[in-house]
Protein backbone atom coordinates (compact mmCIF):
# COMPACT_ATOMS: atom_id res chain seq x y z
CA UNK A 1 0.00 0.00 0.00
CA UNK A 2 1.51 3.46 -0.36
CA UNK A 3 1.29 6.50 1.19
CA UNK A 4 1.97 9.04 -2.04
CA UNK A 5 1.36 8.16 -5.72
CA UNK A 6 1.80 10.34 -8.09
CA UNK A 7 0.84 10.27 -11.71
CA UNK A 8 2.74 12.82 -14.34
CA UNK A 9 2.67 15.75 -11.87
CA UNK A 10 3.87 18.36 -13.34
CA UNK A 11 4.52 22.08 -12.22
CA UNK A 12 5.10 25.14 -14.59
CA UNK A 13 5.92 28.62 -14.38
CA UNK A 14 5.60 30.53 -17.59
CA UNK A 15 7.45 28.53 -19.91
CA UNK A 16 9.66 27.26 -17.49
CA UNK A 17 9.04 23.71 -16.05
CA UNK A 18 9.94 22.87 -12.99
CA UNK A 19 8.66 19.43 -12.22
CA UNK A 20 8.53 17.43 -14.72
CA UNK A 21 5.90 14.70 -14.98
CA UNK A 22 6.86 13.15 -11.84
CA UNK A 23 6.22 9.28 -11.02
CA UNK A 24 6.08 8.72 -7.36
CA UNK A 25 5.52 5.84 -4.92
CA UNK A 26 6.31 5.81 -1.61
CA UNK A 27 5.20 3.27 0.72
CA UNK A 28 3.29 3.26 3.75
CA UNK A 29 4.98 3.30 7.32
CA UNK A 30 8.29 4.07 5.47
CA UNK A 31 11.36 6.50 5.50
CA UNK A 32 11.53 8.04 2.43
CA UNK A 33 14.46 10.27 1.28
CA UNK A 34 13.79 12.77 -1.41
CA UNK A 35 17.46 14.01 -2.76
CA UNK A 36 18.16 16.66 -5.06
CA UNK A 37 20.89 19.46 -6.34
CA UNK A 38 19.47 23.09 -5.13
CA UNK A 39 17.29 24.01 -8.04
CA UNK A 40 16.30 20.51 -9.04
CA UNK A 41 12.36 20.99 -8.22
CA UNK A 42 12.49 18.98 -4.44
CA UNK A 43 10.66 22.07 -2.94
CA UNK A 44 8.00 22.67 -5.54
CA UNK A 45 6.83 19.11 -5.54
CA UNK A 46 6.95 18.89 -1.77
CA UNK A 47 4.53 22.65 -2.06
CA UNK A 48 1.76 20.31 -4.62
CA UNK A 49 1.74 17.80 -2.50
CA UNK A 50 0.74 19.97 0.75
CA UNK A 51 -1.23 22.14 -0.84
CA UNK A 52 0.93 25.23 -0.72
CA UNK A 53 1.00 25.12 -4.59
CA UNK A 54 -1.48 24.15 -7.47
CA UNK A 55 0.06 21.53 -10.23
CA UNK A 56 -0.13 22.54 -14.20
CA UNK A 57 -0.73 19.16 -15.12
CA UNK A 58 -0.56 15.91 -13.79
CA UNK A 59 -2.63 14.14 -10.46
CA UNK A 60 -1.24 12.88 -7.09
CA UNK A 61 -3.06 11.15 -4.06
CA UNK A 62 -2.23 10.97 -0.37
CA UNK A 63 -3.80 7.60 1.14
CA UNK A 64 -4.80 8.82 4.64
CA UNK A 65 -6.67 7.47 7.07
CA UNK A 66 -10.43 8.46 7.42
CA UNK A 67 -10.57 8.76 4.13
CA UNK A 68 -14.58 9.35 4.42
CA UNK A 69 -14.11 12.57 6.68
CA UNK A 70 -14.80 15.74 5.51
CA UNK A 71 -11.93 16.75 7.44
CA UNK A 72 -9.03 18.23 5.11
CA UNK A 73 -5.90 16.47 3.44
CA UNK A 74 -3.69 18.90 5.72
CA UNK A 75 -5.11 18.23 8.85
CA UNK A 76 -3.33 14.33 8.27
CA UNK A 77 -0.59 16.06 7.03
CA UNK A 78 2.53 17.02 9.05
CA UNK A 79 5.53 19.73 7.80
CA UNK A 80 8.52 21.04 9.08
CA UNK A 81 10.48 23.10 7.23
CA UNK A 82 13.95 23.34 7.28
CA UNK A 83 13.92 26.77 9.44
CA UNK A 84 10.93 26.41 11.84
CA UNK A 85 9.67 30.08 12.81
CA UNK A 86 8.86 30.44 16.79
CA UNK A 87 8.08 32.66 18.91
CA UNK A 88 10.69 33.69 21.29
CA UNK A 89 8.46 34.40 24.44
CA UNK A 90 7.03 31.48 24.41
CA UNK A 91 7.77 28.49 25.93
CA UNK A 92 7.54 24.95 24.36
CA UNK A 93 4.23 23.74 25.96
CA UNK A 94 3.00 27.22 24.84
CA UNK A 95 3.89 26.94 21.18
CA UNK A 96 2.03 23.31 21.19
CA UNK A 97 -1.04 24.83 23.09
CA UNK A 98 -0.86 27.73 20.33
CA UNK A 99 -0.39 25.84 16.96
CA UNK A 100 -3.12 23.09 18.65
CA UNK A 101 -5.82 25.81 18.73
CA UNK A 102 -4.70 26.89 15.12
CA UNK A 103 -5.15 23.39 14.12
CA UNK A 104 -8.33 22.97 15.23
CA UNK A 105 -7.35 19.98 17.82
CA UNK A 106 -8.64 19.78 21.25
CA UNK A 107 -5.68 18.72 23.49
CA UNK A 108 -4.96 18.34 26.87
CA UNK A 109 -1.85 19.40 28.89
CA UNK A 110 -0.67 15.21 29.22
CA UNK A 111 -0.85 15.09 25.52
CA UNK A 112 1.19 17.94 24.98
CA UNK A 113 3.66 16.27 28.11
CA UNK A 114 3.64 13.12 26.48
CA UNK A 115 4.93 15.09 22.82
CA UNK A 116 7.32 16.70 24.75
CA UNK A 117 8.90 13.77 26.13
CA UNK A 118 8.87 12.05 23.02
CA UNK A 119 11.17 14.58 21.69
CA UNK A 120 13.61 15.26 24.26
CA UNK A 121 12.52 18.25 25.89
CA UNK A 122 10.67 17.11 28.91
CA UNK A 123 13.29 18.84 31.10
CA UNK A 124 12.19 22.41 28.92
CA UNK A 125 8.61 22.46 28.64
CA UNK A 126 8.60 26.40 30.52
CA UNK A 127 11.95 27.36 28.97
CA UNK A 128 11.34 29.99 26.66
CA UNK A 129 12.46 29.45 23.02
CA UNK A 130 14.45 32.07 23.17
CA UNK A 131 16.96 30.11 25.37
CA UNK A 132 16.70 27.21 22.86
CA UNK A 133 19.48 25.74 21.09
CA UNK A 134 19.14 25.35 17.56
CA UNK A 135 19.02 21.46 18.19
CA UNK A 136 16.40 22.02 20.23
CA UNK A 137 14.28 24.23 18.13
CA UNK A 138 14.56 21.39 15.54
CA UNK A 139 12.93 19.09 18.64
CA UNK A 140 10.50 21.42 19.12
CA UNK A 141 9.35 21.79 15.50
CA UNK A 142 9.38 17.43 15.22
CA UNK A 143 6.65 17.72 18.01
CA UNK A 144 4.67 20.67 16.39
CA UNK A 145 4.72 18.24 13.18
CA UNK A 146 3.06 15.31 14.93
CA UNK A 147 0.70 17.28 17.09
CA UNK A 148 -2.02 16.09 14.61
CA UNK A 149 -1.11 12.64 14.44
CA UNK A 150 -0.65 12.79 11.14
CA UNK A 151 -0.12 9.78 8.46
CA UNK A 152 2.51 11.20 6.60
CA UNK A 153 5.06 14.05 7.74
CA UNK A 154 7.17 15.69 5.61
CA UNK A 155 10.57 16.29 7.41
CA UNK A 156 13.17 19.06 5.61
CA UNK A 157 16.51 19.06 6.50
CA UNK A 158 15.76 17.76 9.72
CA UNK A 159 19.42 17.56 11.30
CA UNK A 160 21.08 20.86 9.51
CA UNK A 161 23.11 22.47 12.10
CA UNK A 162 22.63 20.19 15.04
CA UNK A 163 25.20 18.89 17.57
CA UNK A 164 26.44 14.95 17.11
CA UNK A 165 23.82 14.01 20.28
CA UNK A 166 21.18 15.88 18.64
CA UNK A 167 21.27 14.20 15.43
CA UNK A 168 21.76 10.59 17.23
CA UNK A 169 18.59 11.78 19.33
CA UNK A 170 16.69 12.44 15.84
CA UNK A 171 17.63 10.07 14.25
CA UNK A 172 16.40 7.46 16.57
CA UNK A 173 13.05 9.89 16.51
CA UNK A 174 12.18 8.99 13.01
CA UNK A 175 12.76 5.72 13.26
CA UNK A 176 10.42 5.33 16.45
CA UNK A 177 7.80 7.75 14.04
CA UNK A 178 8.25 5.33 11.05
CA UNK A 179 7.77 2.11 13.51
CA UNK A 180 4.27 4.06 14.68
CA UNK A 181 2.97 3.44 11.37
CA UNK A 182 3.81 7.10 10.08
CA UNK A 183 4.90 7.55 6.61
CA UNK A 184 8.11 9.97 6.79
CA UNK A 185 9.21 12.27 3.83
CA UNK A 186 12.57 13.16 4.35
CA UNK A 187 14.73 15.94 2.68
CA UNK A 188 18.66 16.58 3.61
CA UNK A 189 21.99 17.25 2.05
CA UNK A 190 23.40 15.29 4.52
CA UNK A 191 23.68 11.73 2.84
CA UNK A 192 25.39 9.72 5.25
CA UNK A 193 22.06 10.62 7.43
CA UNK A 194 19.63 9.36 4.26
CA UNK A 195 21.77 6.23 3.40
CA UNK A 196 21.45 5.37 7.04
CA UNK A 197 17.81 5.80 7.93
CA UNK A 198 16.04 5.84 4.84
CA UNK A 199 14.14 2.27 3.16
CA UNK A 200 13.87 3.60 -0.10
CA UNK A 201 15.46 7.05 -1.89
CA UNK A 202 14.51 9.05 -5.11
CA UNK A 203 17.23 11.22 -6.74
CA UNK A 204 15.27 14.42 -8.61
CA UNK A 205 17.59 16.18 -11.20
CA UNK A 206 16.35 19.05 -13.19
CA UNK A 207 12.32 18.33 -12.58
CA UNK A 208 12.51 14.91 -13.43
CA UNK A 209 12.77 11.93 -10.95
CA UNK A 210 16.29 9.83 -11.96
CA UNK A 211 15.94 7.10 -10.14
CA UNK A 212 14.45 5.42 -7.15
CA UNK A 213 14.63 2.40 -5.22
CA UNK A 214 16.23 0.94 -1.73
CA UNK A 215 20.09 1.63 -1.20
CA UNK A 216 20.81 -1.77 -2.11
CA UNK A 217 19.04 -1.62 -5.71
CA UNK A 218 20.62 1.72 -6.24
CA UNK A 219 24.56 0.71 -6.06
CA UNK A 220 23.62 -2.47 -8.08
CA UNK A 221 22.05 -0.62 -10.90
CA UNK A 222 24.71 1.87 -10.25
CA UNK A 223 27.70 -0.46 -10.55
CA UNK A 224 27.15 -3.62 -12.80
CA UNK A 225 30.24 -5.40 -11.77
CA UNK A 226 32.00 -5.76 -8.16
CA UNK A 227 35.38 -4.74 -7.84
CA UNK A 228 36.86 -7.37 -5.46
CA UNK A 229 40.38 -7.22 -3.34
CA UNK A 230 41.67 -10.08 -1.37
CA UNK A 231 44.41 -9.66 1.09
CA UNK A 232 46.37 -13.37 1.18
CA UNK A 233 49.48 -15.03 2.46
CA UNK A 234 52.20 -16.23 0.44
CA UNK A 235 51.81 -18.15 -2.58
CA UNK A 236 54.07 -20.79 -3.35
CA UNK A 237 55.56 -20.76 -6.40
CA UNK A 238 54.52 -23.56 -7.77
CA UNK A 239 50.99 -22.57 -7.35
CA UNK A 240 51.42 -19.22 -8.99
CA UNK A 241 50.84 -19.58 -12.71
CA UNK A 242 47.74 -22.43 -11.80
CA UNK A 243 46.35 -19.42 -9.63
CA UNK A 244 46.34 -17.11 -12.00
CA UNK A 245 45.17 -18.68 -14.86
CA UNK A 246 42.70 -20.28 -12.84
CA UNK A 247 41.74 -16.40 -11.34
CA UNK A 248 41.55 -15.21 -15.65
CA UNK A 249 38.82 -17.29 -16.53
CA UNK A 250 36.30 -16.15 -13.87
CA UNK A 251 37.40 -12.94 -13.41
CA UNK A 252 38.80 -9.45 -15.31
CA UNK A 253 41.15 -6.81 -14.73
CA UNK A 254 43.53 -8.69 -12.36
CA UNK A 255 46.01 -6.65 -10.76
CA UNK A 256 48.29 -8.50 -8.22
CA UNK A 257 50.31 -7.41 -5.15
CA UNK A 258 52.58 -8.26 -2.95
CA UNK A 259 49.82 -9.97 -0.75
CA UNK A 260 46.68 -8.63 -2.62
CA UNK A 261 45.02 -9.24 -5.66
CA UNK A 262 42.27 -6.54 -6.83
CA UNK A 263 39.79 -7.98 -9.84
CA UNK A 264 36.46 -7.26 -11.13
CA UNK A 265 34.05 -10.12 -11.16
CA UNK A 266 30.21 -9.55 -13.02
CA UNK A 267 28.52 -11.22 -10.20
CA UNK A 268 28.49 -11.98 -6.75
CA UNK A 269 28.31 -15.98 -6.54
CA UNK A 270 31.83 -16.27 -8.62
CA UNK A 271 33.17 -14.67 -4.97
CA UNK A 272 32.56 -17.91 -3.25
CA UNK A 273 34.14 -19.71 -6.02
CA UNK A 274 37.61 -17.41 -5.76
CA UNK A 275 37.51 -17.73 -2.46
CA UNK A 276 37.55 -21.63 -3.16
CA UNK A 277 40.56 -21.31 -5.30
CA UNK A 278 42.77 -19.54 -2.91
CA UNK A 279 42.00 -22.46 -0.26
CA UNK A 280 42.32 -25.03 -2.49
CA UNK A 281 46.03 -24.57 -3.17
CA UNK A 282 46.99 -24.05 0.92
CA UNK A 283 46.99 -19.80 0.30
CA UNK A 284 45.40 -18.08 3.33
CA UNK A 285 42.67 -15.55 2.65
CA UNK A 286 42.84 -13.03 5.63
CA UNK A 287 40.43 -10.37 4.10
CA UNK A 288 38.37 -10.54 0.73
CA UNK A 289 37.08 -7.01 0.53
CA UNK A 290 34.00 -5.80 -2.02
CA UNK A 291 33.76 -2.36 -2.78
CA UNK A 292 30.52 -0.86 -3.27
CA UNK A 293 29.73 3.07 -4.48
CA UNK A 294 29.03 5.14 -1.96
CA UNK A 295 25.55 6.62 -2.29
CA UNK A 296 27.19 10.32 -2.23
CA UNK A 297 29.07 8.65 -5.37
CA UNK A 298 25.35 7.66 -7.00
CA UNK A 299 24.25 11.31 -5.89
CA UNK A 300 26.68 13.01 -7.63
CA UNK A 301 26.64 11.41 -10.98
CA UNK A 302 22.99 11.77 -11.60
CA UNK A 303 22.14 13.61 -14.41
CA UNK A 304 25.63 13.78 -16.16
CA UNK A 305 25.63 11.72 -19.11
CA UNK A 306 29.15 9.77 -18.16
CA UNK A 307 29.39 8.38 -15.00
CA UNK A 308 32.96 8.96 -13.37
CA UNK A 309 34.52 6.11 -13.54
CA UNK A 310 34.23 3.91 -9.96
CA UNK A 311 37.55 3.67 -7.55
CA UNK A 312 38.12 0.29 -5.69
CA UNK A 313 39.60 0.80 -2.22
CA UNK A 314 42.94 -1.24 -1.16
CA UNK A 315 42.57 -3.60 1.70
CA UNK A 316 43.67 -2.71 4.52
Amino acid sequence: MYAIETNSLTKKYGEKTVVNKVNLKVKKGSIFGFLGKNGAGKSTLINMLTGLAIPSSGSFKLNLKDTESKRKVQTKVGVMPDYSSFYDDLSALEHLKYFSKILGLKMKKEEFIKLLQKVGLENDTNLKVKKFSFGMKKKLGIAQTLLNNPDIIFLDEPTSGVDANSVLTIHSLIKDISGDGTTVFLTSHNLDEVEKLCDEISIMDKGIIKLQGSIESLKKEFQKNLIVTVKHGPIPSQHKEQLKHKLDSIASNVEWGEENVRLVVSEEKKIPSMNRLFTGLDIDVYRIQVYEPSLEEIFLNTGKEEAVPLHSQDAV
